[in-house]
């Protein structure tokens, strides 16, 4: 397995996708009731399959991600080729950038003493999507990039 298997709420949701999954492998819905009876670790395998085509698909699709912490940020965002990271630090120890207190006194104090900011960029040691997954795993989530861009643009 290239990702990991997607929850049972999840294949819950995917429901409709699963079926025409199976059906695009000529598994009826009573071939499905039987292997999952029968053959438990066809069905596994068969879940596996399902469940990395849709991280592929939808890591395919990641241009942004972001992993806030107390006084983090890692913005990242993926391209083709390389993955390029604006990094927030916050030195003020009383400050957790993951309250609403925290995040509205970094909004009037980004540019004060108490901030620092890294950018870097790097070329993908292994598939693109096999790292963004690495980096989701670590606890990013998919963003549409609006704080990403806008200190791209700060930056610059």
């Amino acid at each position: 397995m290239k990702y990991t298997r997607l929850t049972k709420e999840q294949l819950e949701e995917l429901q409709p996708e699963f079926v025409n999954f199976l059906a695009t492998q000529s598994i009826s819905a009573q071939e499905w009731a039987d292997i999952k009876a029968n053959k438990p670790a066809v069905a596994e395998e068969e879940l596996d399959v399902f469940s990395d085509l849709i991280w592929e698909g939808v890591l395919t699709k990641v241009s942004y991600l972001e992993n806030i912490g107390a006084q983090q940020m890692h913005l990242f965002a993926a391209f083709e080729k390389e993955i390029k990271l604006i990094s927030v630090k916050v030195l003020n120890p009383e400050i957790d950038l993951t309250t609403t207190e925290g995040f509205s006194w970094f909004k009037k104090n980004f540019q004060g003493d108490y901030v620092e900011y890294l950018t870097a960029a790097k070329a993908y040691k292994l598939e693109r999507n096999v790292e963004l997954f690495d980096l989701i795993k670590q606890g990013a989530v998919i963003t549409k990039g609006e704080l990403y861009n806008w200190f791209d643009n700060l930056i610059e």
